[in-house]
Order: C-alpha cells, then sequence, then structure tokens
C-alpha cells in the first residue's frame, strides 16, 4: 500500500481515493471509500488499453458476469463504468494475501485449513455454475484469503457454459499447470463446469503439497503431463485424511464425465467440516468458522499478515504534500570534510577518470556523497548465486551491474542516482524466497536484477509478480524455469536473454547466409529433455534456406550415439546440428562424427560450451560452431564495447567475464525506464515493470526490444552470438548477423 500520488484523481466514480494498492501494464489498483463508507478496490484501466476494443470488450463482460454474481465466497462487484475513457471496476476490499502467496512464502496449509479451503471454494464454485458460467481460470492466485474464508476473484476469462469464446478456436485460455485436459486440447470439445473442478483439484492439491500435481517448467510439457499423464500426489495421502484425499483425486480425473460436480464436492466438504449436506449446519458451527471456530481457519502466520493488512487499510498512508524547493546546498558533513574524505563516506570507492568520479556501491543502498538532496536516489535490487555451485556468473553479473551504476552516478546530466542492494541466495530454493521477500520490502526498490539460477527464478518469481515488481533475468531461461508462459509472471519478468526455440534461429540463418545449407540433419539428444525438443522442431518447420530436414534421436539412456550419427549420414547431409544440453554427450556425438569423416558445419547450443566438451571430444570438437546468448565484449570491436572492457579491466583487473556486458546493459536498461517515468522520488515498481517492455535500448551487448503483446519476449534478432572450438578454447566469432 502506498501513498497516493499528485497525479492521481480525488475521487473515481463516487469513491473517495485512499491509497495506491498495486500499479501494473494495465492500470492502477486503488483502496477507496465508496459513498456508504465501506472499503472497497478500484480497478482503473489506462486509455491506451480501454481504446483496444477487442480489450474493453472483454472489460465489459468481466463487469458484466461478476456483477451477476452474488455468492459469498465470491468477490462482489460493487460499482463500474465500462464506458469511460478510462473505465473502471470497485470490487469489495479483501486485505488478504493470495493463496500462491501464501503457499510460497509460509509453505503447505494444514489439512483443517485445506478442508474449509475446499469447502468454501466447492461452495462457490456451485453458485457460479448454477448460474451457468464456467470461471476457467480457478488458481492460486485468483483466490485471496480473508479472516473468515477464502474469495475467488477475477473472472476476466469467464464465459457462459455453451457460448462462442472471444479468442481463435486454437487458443489456449488459462495458467498451466491449473487447466483441465479439455483446456489444453481447446479442438476436441466443449470447456465446462467440470473444467473449473480439474482446476479445483489441482489447487487442494498445491495447498496441501505445496507442490503443482503435474510439475513445472515450460508450458509444453506441463500441458502434456496434465493430458497424459498421472497427477503427482505424493505425501498427499500422509497429509490429509482419506476423504479429502478422494475429493482431489476424483477431481483430477481425466474424463470430465468422472468428475464430481461442484455441489457433489461443496456436500462432501462440508460433511467433513461437520456441516449437513446442502449448508445446513452442524454443531453450531457459524458459516464463517474455521477448523476451530469463527475466523481461525488460517494459521497464525497467514492471520498475523491478515490482520496487519487490514490494519494498514483502516490507516492508509497520507497523501504527500507538495514539494518545497530544495535546498541546493550539501550536508553540513559533507561540507566540511576534505575531497579525499567525502570519496569515503559509507563504504563507497570512487575512481578518477576523464569525466569525473564512477562511483561504485559496496552493496549498500547509499548514494553518492556530495548528492544535492533534489536528486533522488532510485535502489535496484540484484538477486544472485555468489557463492554457490554457480557463483562465477553471479559474481560477474554483479560486477557488470556494479559498474553500470557507477558509470550512471558519474554522470553530470543524471536527473537521479542509483544504488545497488545485494542479496546472496546461493542459488538455493529457500534463501531465494527470503531475497525477494526482503527486496520487495525495500520501499526504495524500484526493479530487480536477477535470479542468476534456473531454480531460484523459479521460486523467486512468483512472489517478484505478487509485488509488482519486475526482475530481469539476465542468464537464465525463462522457457527452462516454466515462467514463460504464466501470464500472471509475464507481466514484471523481463528477459533480456532468448529463450527455448528462439536460440535455433542463428543456427538456422548462419547455415543460409553463410553456408546454403539445403540438407541439414539434426541429432536430437533426448537426455536434453523439452529444450532439446523444441529446438529440433523450430528448425524440422523452418528449415536452413528452405531446404529439408531429418531428426535424429538418441535415447536419453545411452550413450552410444553412433547409431544415430550413422542414419543421420545416410541421408547425405551439408550440415549437422546437436539439440542438447550435455557438455559429455555432446563430445560423444563430435567423435562419432569425426570417426565417420564428416568434416562439415557441425553445430551445437550453449550448454555444450564447457571444458568438458573440448576435453572429452578432444580433436574432434575443431570447427564446432555453437550459438550462445551472451556477447565477448573484449572481441566485439565496437567502441561500446571496447569502453565497456576498458572500464571494467580498470576496475577488477581482468577481462569481463561472461554475462557481465548483459547485466550492464540490464542496469542500462532500467535506468532509461526511469529517466522516461521522469526520474522523479514518486515512481513505483509496477510502473517500471510496464515502461520495461516498452522500453528500447542498445546496450553493450546487444539491442534489446520487446514484443509488444502479453508475453513481453526479447526479439530475438540480433540477441545471439557464435561461437567456434579452434585450438582447445571457443573463439568469439561476433553477432550471428555479422558473421560471415
Amino acid at each position: 500500500m502506498r501513498a497516493l500520488r499528485a497525479e492521481d484523481p480525488e475521487t473515481l466514480g463516487g469513491h473517495r481515493l485512499l491509497a495506491r494498492l498495486g500499479t501494473g501494464g494495465m492500470g492502477t489498483v486503488y483502496l477507496a471509500r465508496a459513498a456508504d463508507g465501506a472499503v472497497v478496490a478500484v480497478k482503473m484501466i489506462r486509455a491506451e488499453y480501454a481504446a483496444d476494443p477487442a480489450f474493453r470488450d472483454r472489460f465489459r463482460r468481466e463487469v458484466r458476469l461478476a456483477t451477476g454474481l452474488t455468492a459469498r465466497w465470491v468477490v462482489p462487484v460493487t460499482a463500474a463504468d465500462t464506458e469511460a475513457r478510462e473505465p473502471w471496476l470497485a470490487t469489495a476490499f479483501v486485505p488478504g494475501p493470495s493463496l500462491a502467496e501464501t503457499v510460497d512464502g509460509h509453505g503447505p496449509l494444514p489439512a483443517p485449513t485445506v478442508v474449509v479451503l475446499g469447502a468454501r471454494l466447492t461452495q462457490a464454485l456451485a453458485e457460479v455454475h448454477a448460474a451457468g458460467l464456467v470461471h476457467r481460470d480457478v488458481k492460486p492466485g485468483n483466490i485471496l484469503l480473508a479472516h473468515d474464508g477464502p474469495r475467488l476473484i477475477d473472472f476476466g476469462i469467464a464465459q457462459g457454459a455453451g457460448t462462442t469464446t472471444l479468442t481463435a478456436p486454437d487458443v489456449i485460455i488459462g495458467t498451466p499447470g491449473y487447466l483441465s485436459p479439455e483446456q489444453a486440447r481447446p479442438q476436441e470439445g466443449e470447456v465446462g463446469p467440470p473444467s473449473d473442478v480439474f482446476s479445483l483439484g489441482c489447487v487442494l492439491a498445491y495447498a496441501a503439497t505445496g507442490r503443482r500435481p503435474f510439475g513445472t517448467g515450460d508450458a509444453a510439457s506441463v500441458l502434456y503431463r496434465t493430458v497424459h499423464e498421472d497427477p503427482d500426489l505424493t505425501g498427499l495421502g500422509r497429509l490429509v485424511s482419506s476423504p479429502l484425499h478422494e475429493a482431489i483425486t476424483n477431481s483430477l480425473a481425466k474424463d470430465p464425465r468422472r468428475r464430481p460436480t461442484a455441489a457433489e464436492l461443496r456436500d462432501a466438504f462440508e460433511a467433513m467440516t461437520g456441516r449437513a449436506p446442502g449448508g445446513a449446519q452442524r454443531h453450531g458451527t457459524s458459516q464463517g468458522a474455521g477448523p476451530h471456530g469463527q475466523g481461525d481457519w488460517l494459521p497464525p502466520e497467514v492471520l498475523r499478515l491478515v490482520a496487519d493488512r487490514s490494519a494498514r487499510a483502516l490507516n492508509p498512508p497520507p497523501r504527500p504534500p507538495a514539494r518545497t524547493a530544495p535546498d541546493p546546498s550539501p550536508p553540513e558533513s559533507v561540507r566540511k570534510l576534505p575531497r579525499r574524505r567525502i570519496l569515503a563516506i559509507g563504504g563507497l570507492a570512487l575512481a578518477a577518470s576523464g569525466t569525473g568520479a564512477a562511483v561504485l556501491l559496496n552493496r549498500r543502498n547509499t548514494p553518492a556523497a556530495g548528492t544535492p538532496r533534489d536528486v533522488p536516489t532510485h535502489t535496484i535490487g540484484f538477486q544472485a548465486d555468489l557463492t554457490g555451485l554457480h557463483k562465477d556468473a553471479g559474481t560477474a553479473q554483479e560486477r557488470g551491474a556494479a559498474l553500470a551504476v557507477a558509470t550512471h552516478n558519474a554522470r553530470t546530466d543524471a536527473s537521479f542516482r542509483l544504488a545497488l542492494t545485494t542479496y546472496d541466495d546461493r542459488g538455493e530454493t529457500a534463501r531465494a524466497k527470503d531475497a525477494a521477500r526482503s527486496l520487495v520490502a525495500r520501499s526504495a526498490v524500484r526493479a530487480v536484477i536477477g535470479p542468476t539460477t534456473t531454480a531460484a527464478a523459479r521460486a523467486a518469481g512468483p512472489l517478484y509478480a505478487a509485488a509488482s515488481t519486475s526482475f530481469v533475468l539476465v542468464s537464465v531461461d525463462a522457457d527452462e524455469a516454466g515462467l514463460s508462459y504464466d501470464l500472471s509472471l509475464r507481466r514484471v519478468l523481463c528477459a533480456t536473454t532468448a529463450s527455448g526455440s528462439q536460440r535455433a534461429l542463428p543456427v538456422v540463418l548462419y547455415l543460409t547466409r553463410v553456408h546454403s545449407t539445403r540438407r541439414t540433419a539434426v541429432i536430437e539428444d533426448q537426455a536434453g529433455g523439452q529444450t532439446a525438443w523444441d529446438i529440433s522442431r523450430y528448425i524440422g518447420e523452418d528449415p536452413p534456406s528452405e531446404g529439408t530436414v531429418t531428426i535424429h534421436t538418441v535415447a536419453a539412456g545411452t550413450d552410444d550415439f553412433r547409431p544415430a550419427v550413422t542414419a543421420a549420414l545416410a541421408t547425405d547431409p551439408q550440415a549437422v546440428i546437436h539439440a542438447g544440453v550435455s557438455p559429455s554427450r555432446a563430445a560423444a556425438c563430435a567423435r562419432a562424427l569425426a570417426a565417420a569423416g564428416f568434416t562439415g558445419p557441425r553445430m551445437g547450443f550453449e550448454p555444450v560450451m564447457r571444458p568438458a566438451f573440448l576435453t572429452a571430444a578432444g580433436d574432434a570438437a575443431e570447427g564446432w560452431i555453437c550459438e550462445a546468448p551472451y556477447t565477448e565484449p573484449q572481441s566485439a570491436g565496437t567502441k561500446a564495447s571496447n569502453a565497456f572492457t576498458t572500464a571494467y579491466r580498470k576496475r577488477y583487473g581482468q577481462a569481463p567475464a561472461r554475462w557481465a556486458a548483459e547485466a550492464y546493459d540490464a542496469v542500462g536498461l532500467i535506468a532509461r525506464a526511469l529517466d522516461a517515468l521522469g526520474g522523479g522520488a514518486g515512481i513505483e515498481p509496477g510502473q517500471v515493470a510496464e515502461r520495461l517492455f516498452r522500453t528500447a535500448y542498445d546496450g553493450v551487448a546487444k539491442p534489446i526490444r520487446f514484443t509488444q503483446d502479453a508475453t513481453h519476449m526479447l526479439e530475438p534478432e540480433k540477441a545471439s552470438f557464435l561461437y567456434q572450438a579452434r585450438d582447445g578454447d571457443f573463439r568469439f566469432l561476433g553477432r550471428y548477423d555479422q558473421v560471415r
């Protein structure tokens, strides 16, 4: 909850605005008081989105559907104006965290709490279905936990049973991991009320175990498991009673006809809570009672969170007064010190340069000494593995980010200063969550760079999303982490490295422009999982030189690549591409190709660019070309890369390591977004998140542009580089579109 800003209106549709609850890409949510004194949440949509007829139609639909619902456990719409230039809707204010925020932050819920959760949500869905509607996006992020029970929110993609969807017939609507099998196959049948029951089963399994029943990873893998594999309910039987276990298991039946209805589940859950089927009370238990009585259905730590948010709603932060002219003189303690002592204040180190002093912050949120009081300081959080297994990549990114902060602060024309606050998560899941919670709690943090490992990004991402704080992934593949297709994360996930099948584009274009390859063979190493599959299919669908492609698989259980290589060479290919992620297995492929006498272009991808590949392959590695998402600035030869390399060597005494330049650019991208927002002290993280995706930035490593759709993915053109194995090392060839 943040104070209102000067540009915020005093009232909206008769509601007196009290504070900001959040700002995201679509608009701003306010805490407000209605004319009758009720506290409400008012969502106001930005004018540029409202100008889109399709978006406005969806907004009208959400208002219409939600307004007609009166179920106790559904958050009601109390007022709306769908035709205003900036349309808005008001709903009852629920001062509680989402189920996703709760489980991610505090772990699985106790079994009695899960029973109450199931009872209330099945009651809500039974009434939704009785009204002829299907929610279609029942997930932890759409369930708020209040002191008296949960609330189901967000009817933005709901529809009437049997009605026509607003999207194309092959578009999957919803959130992978909580979609029903019929939602995952939109062309095969109608999505009806049983779909919500399946999603609810996923939600309850997640609440009880802390795990998604169909796992994590890229969307395609999760959807495949949803359709074809049994849910992973490991440990559920030990955590919950038999009736609850049975209710969850039955809800997850693949065949919609075999699932219980929401009303049947409601009766089953009410029997578990000691209530008569159909809603009659037993044992004097009240409608909102928890496992032991009124209002105590949540664990103590979650109740404290609800109580804290309730108290803050009753005492919102005041709107700040108009700013007075700042005192341009530096603080007294600074004015009296000689220059050399000023440079040592607060753990700062300064290095002389031709244009002034470059400031390096030693992991503290401290502005440059002598900064005028009217120049705000914006903090960038930095989360990385600095002491764990992947500390080299984390340290390189920290150094690149710190150098970028120093360079920005050395500018005499800067309208704001930057500070860097660092958290070492060691690549561990628990510490990654602690890091995210720590960083979003700092009011000065505008955006975060990191995490730097896949597991940490997967753990911290939902927490950043819940706080509307953007996190910039520099080295993590968002597809591999399973983050790319979760639209709740895409609002704040800013990935500046190409992901998944995007990585195949440079290889295809190289073989088209440089070698004019008409016949290509792909060796797909199935030990590479979804990544290998994605790359193989991309190349098969978009072959080099519009020629032919054959794909030859190697099972994960064998390291003998000779049969696949023999079959591939039987097609007389002009080039061979290894689709895999294991350096040692890529080396086996290289040895098999060399033994068979193949000398044409042999190509692979960054995960195999390790000393283990060069050592295991020996002479067979010579000449291999690999795509990588990072540059080698000391070899790039541009003016910007040369200046960066010189500054990096001066500060750290060595050449830039992998990912250092990309982290330097991440700071530059955030600074460009802050500058576009005016650079003032009142900027909120949600504004930065929205602005980042509309910011174009030409960095040291590469130009950064994002697609202007809901995915906000990095535009892959000019975002990858090629390296070649020569003389026992990988030599930088250049950006893929510049290699000849």
